[in-house]
Order: C-alpha cells, then sequence, then structure tokens
C-alpha cells in the first residue's frame, strides 16, 4: 500500500519559515520524482517545486529563491523548505510521487500565512 504522508504545515505570519515533510512509504522512493503541489481556495493546483530521482530541482517562479526542495533517500522523504513567506503562499500543499505510469498524492497539509 502506498502511502505519502506530509506533515510540518501550520499558521505563519508573513516573512515566516515553515518546513515541509513528507514520508513516503510502499514504494521504491528512490526512482521517484517528488514534488509539492499546492491549491488554494478557488484556484487550481499549481507546481510548486519538483525534485528528480536524481537530485535536480526546479522552482515555479513565484518562489524561486525563497523555497528549496531537497530529499532523503535514505529516510524516503522528501522537503520543502519554505523562506519569506508571504500571503499569497496560503494553501493546501500536496506532495506527489511519478513514474512512468506511477502517479500518487498525499493527503495535504494546511499552510496559512497571516499576521
Amino acid at each position: 500500500q502506498v502511502q505519502l504522508v506530509e506533515s510540518g504545515g501550520g499558521l505563519v505570519q508573513p516573512g515566516g519559515a515553515l518546513r515541509l515533510s513528507c514520508a513516503a512509504s510502499g514504494i521504491f522512493f528512490s526512482a521517484f520524482n517528488m514534488a509539492w503541489y499546492r491549491q488554494a481556495p478557488g484556484k487550481q493546483r499549481e507546481l510548486v517545486a519538483a525534485i528528480t530521482s536524481g537530485g535536480s530541482p526546479g522552482y515555479a517562479d513565484s518562489v524561486e529563491g525563497r523555497f528549496t526542495i531537497s530529499r532523503d533517500n535514505a529516510k524516503n522523504t522528501v522537503y520543502l523548505q519554505m523562506n519569506s513567506l508571504k500571503p499569497e503562499d496560503t494553501a493546501v500543499y500536496y506532495c506527489n510521487a511519478k513514474e512512468y505510469l506511477l502517479d500518487y498524492w498525499g493527503q495535504g497539509t494546511q499552510v496559512t500565512v497571516s499576521s
């Protein structure tokens, strides 16, 4: 059974930081490309950051320079370090694992940026 379990969300003030974690089980983690998506109320889900199985990261323009994605294959975990958070970063953040036709999602974790 495949599981992606996100954690680390919460309420933070503008300019603050959070670190999201996504622990994977039931997959050969090191072979999967991993990504973080987010969905704000009334908006479509959007790609935030991704990291290939080889460790190459990529970012949406809106988070470039503020967010960092990383992975620890020994722990089957992908991280998203979010710095200089803005109110527009408020959303449910989802972890995604993809390899060819295999595509798995976590349940999401809420991030709220507000004073």
